[in-house]
């Protein structure tokens, strides 16, 4: 998110040129001290007991062959009553003990009054404070070639006590530099203490940083050295800074050391989001002559809001910035309970409601004790690292959902935009996600990564090694999990497994929709079923033991409890075995469906019990299977055929009936598949045995007599040896040559007898 406080630096700028009053004040009274001394001797230079004027007058003072200062005037008047004088055009010039000034202070009238000890200005005084590097190395007096940082300044009423050494003016106060200008209305000089006041209404307009500062008061004091400000503030372009009290504490070469601002110290940035920056406190800390901000300290409350499309927060208890030698920001140290907010809103204009109805908003809070943030050209974030137990806090309003993402540490980058583009949490990375009237998902791994969208908000987490996952009655193992917002979907791979009541899948990779709990697998898939209990009056999955499925693929839905394979399907229990191009099965009721194609129909093998309980195999294809346990009835349509050891029935349609598990004699052996017990079956019936062919259209066969019987078409059977018979409705037994026949007055029987030639 953008770091506005960056620009705190100006204070710099505004403690360099609050120097310039500082260097004003102590040269003003130093001036006015000397117009004391010159004014005390002038009585003496004069007829005290006449009113003289003096025209012409000039005095100056040197030492070791320099002159230290000059003052002159064109008309000196001193009067009898009161012993007061009168100084016009007066003209000082200050030269320094080391010849480094050429100071001049002007001004038209000034009165003494010896009773009070007062010099007053009668008008406007102007002071030029002007640097002479060379000095020393000029004749004394010259005017200096080159002026250093010059300042001027002007004011009116001006009042200097020789018995106090203190100066006042009430009037406004203006200053002009190379840097900066600027005014205040009052000031006060105090002698003893040194402190010189601005009283009210300071502005300083610094016009080379496009900025101004404006403040209550001012007060510089020399011992402590140091500038109070009450109520600064600094407004630069779109941005405004402001506290309650600042101060710039100095060096011996009065250059700003560092400078604390205090009490609701705030900030705002104006442009393409509104930025707002407060703090109970802010240290700034220069260094070099040139005074380059070195650190920034904010703490107390500390807070960063941005309002935008994207709304972001930012929160510590105390926060440490470290800048270049350019004033460029490098590091950020935020510590005391740091809280990072980011929100994704809905579309501009939408209402509140619409607002927190949309599944698109999210809020993404981040906190830890501690973070350490690296800026990449002094404004924008590049890296975050936390220290201590971090959290982030997803929370979707139109979703009603809550995801808590934690671990050892989290490690951030950031886009050109100063958001959250990626983050990566390790180690021990858990995520718990919450919505009403259901359990928490949770899920565990040694590492995260979580990507976040351009238009804020999360776009995905990834999650690497041992991963597991927890979804109420549903559990899950990898060795990685991506999770993607835009369609809460989930992604297992590296040897996913995932069990849920009783049912356990493995894949090479297991997509789980965490909107409604469905779950798609792909690739060797392998669905166990367990903890069943025996049906005694069931037939094909009636047994304890646990249901197998494989195949290629499988999606299982949790409402209704289904799971439908796809690719070589096949299900079974012990040697009971379904296979299919496509299985659904239902665990609850046991049920399944199967669907076939032309190449691939569905297939079964079930057994037939004789009499004596000689069971053989009965292999049933067909394009479409459906089977419920408690029913014991398998439908088969599309297509069907039968196949035993020599008898092969084929029609459109056929139910099968299997025995009841606990009555079957070949459920005395539980690798055995499920018994028949009957076949109906309808439309194109053909039997084909080695001997002879039937068919009909509908068809009847128990299996405990191997009996057939056909009816429908109508039904007749062709014997190699008796020829073709026909009749309404045909019986006949699979071991014997036996053949019942019915028929009706209007449809006799007929027997067609082949004879050898």
């Amino acid at each position: 998110m953008p770091l506005p406080i960056t620009r705190l630096r100006r204070w710099f700028a505004a403690g360099a040129i609050l120097m310039v009053v500082v260097v004003a004040g102590m040269y003003v009274s130093v001036r006015w001290r000397r117009t004391r001394e010159v004014v005390r001797e002038i009585p003496k230079k004069l007829d005290l007991n006449i009113q003289q004027t003096a025209e012409g007058f000039s005095i100056s003072k040197s030492e070791e062959g320099r002159t230290l200062f000059t003052v002159s005037a064109s008309k000196v008047v001193q009067f009898k009553q009161g012993g007061r004088a009168e100084l016009h055009n007066v003209n000082i010039i200050v030269y320094g003990r080391d010849s480094s000034r050429f100071d001049r202070i002007t001004g038209d009238d000034f009165e003494y009054d010896p009773a009070s000890g007062n010099v007053t200005a009668s008008g406007p005084v102007k002071i030029d404070l002007e640097g002479n590097p060379q000095g020393l190395l000029k004749p004394d007096q010259a005017a200096p070639t080159e002026m250093k940082n010059p300042i001027h300044i002007e004011t009116s009423g001006l009042v200097f006590n020789r018995n106090t050494g203190d100066a006042s003016a009430t009037g406004k106060l203006e200053f002009q530099t190379t840097q900066a200008s600027g005014s205040a209305v009052g000031i006060q000089y105090l002698a003893k203490s040194r402190t010189l006041r601005l009283l009210t209404a300071v502005a300083i307009d610094l016009s080379q940083q496009h900025a101004g500062l404006t403040a209550d008061r001012a007060v510089i004091t020399r011992d402590p050295r140091q500038v109070v400000l009450t109520r600064p503030r600094i407004t630069r372009e779109q941005q405004k800074l402001w506290s309650e009290r600042a101060t710039l504490f100095l060096r011996e070469d009065n250059t700003v050391d560092h400078i604390l601002a205090e009490g609701d110290v705030e900030s705002e940035l104006h442009g393409s989001s509104d930025v707002r920056a407060r703090a109970d406190q802010v240290d700034f800390l220069l260094t070099g002559k040139q005074n380059f901000l070195s650190t920034a300290t904010l703490s107390g409350h500390v807070r960063l809001a941005s309002q935008g499309a994207q709304p972001a927060d930012a929160s510590a208890g105390r926060v440490t910035m470290r800048f270049s030698g350019k004033q460029l920001l490098q590091t950020v140290h935020a510590e005391g309970g740091v809280q990072l907010v980011q929100e994704k809103m809905a579309a501009p204009g939408s209402s509140s409601a619409n607002q927190a109805a949309n599944p698109e908003a999210q809020r993404v809070e981040m906190t830890a004790p501690a973070i350490d943030f690296v800026v990449k050209g002094g404004r924008r974030l590049e890296q975050a690292e936390t220290s201590g137990p971090p959290r982030i806090v997803i929370t979707q309003p139109g979703a009603q959902q809550k995801t808590v993402v934690t671990a050892g540490k989290f490690t951030a980058s950031f886009t050109k935009q100063n958001h959250l583009a990626g983050l990566r949490g390790e180690p021990e990375a858990k995520i718990v996600s919450s919505a009403p009237s259901q359990p928490d998902r949770v899920s565990t791994s040694e590492s995260l990564e979580v990507a976040f969208r351009p238009a804020g908000g999360i776009a995905s987490i990834t999650q690497q090694g041992n991963l597991a996952y927890v979804d109420g009655t549903r559990k899950a193992w990898a060795q990685r999990a991506t999770y993607t917002a835009a369609d809460q979907l989930l992604l297992l791979s590296g040897s996913p497994r995932v069990t849920d009541t009783g049912m356990t899948t493995t894949a090479q990779t297991i997509r789980v929709r965490r909107v409604n709990g469905d779950a798609t697998a792909e690739g060797d898939v392998k669905s166990t079923y367990t903890d069943l209990k025996a049906q005694p009056d069931g037939g094909l999955l009636a047994a304890s033991d646990p249901i197998h499925v494989t195949s290629r693929a499988v999606t299982v839905h949790r409402s209704p409890a289904l799971a439908v394979y796809t690719g070589n399907a096949r299900v079974w229990q012990n040697a009971n075995v379904v296979e299919a191009p496509t299985l659904t099965f239902e665990r609850e009721h046991r049920s399944l469906v199967a669907q076939g194609t032309a190449d691939h129909p569905v297939s079964t093998v079930l057994v037939q019990a004789d009499k004596s309980g000689k069971a053989t195999p009965v292999t049933i294809t067909a394009a479409r299977l459906t089977y419920n346990d408690a029913d014991r009835k398998i439908v088969l349509d599309g297509g069907v055929a039968a196949r035993g050891a020599d008898v092969t029935m084929t029609a459109l349609k056929m139910d099968v009936f299997l025995v009841a598990r606990n009555q079957s004699k070949a459920g005395s052996d539980r690798g055995a598949p499920g018994q028949l017990d009957r076949i109906v079956a309808q439309g194109n019936i053909v039997i084909t045995q080695p001997s002879r062919r039937a068919t009909g259209d509908r068809l009847e066969y128990v299996a405990a007599d191997e009996k057939f019987v056909l009816t429908g078409g109508p039904p007749s059977i062709f014997d190699a040896e008796r020829g073709k018979i026909t009749g309404d409705s045909l019986t006949f037994f699979r071991r014997d040559d036996r053949v019942l026949v019915e028929g009706r007055e209007t449809s006799p029987t007929v027997t067609r007898t082949r004879v050898a030639r």
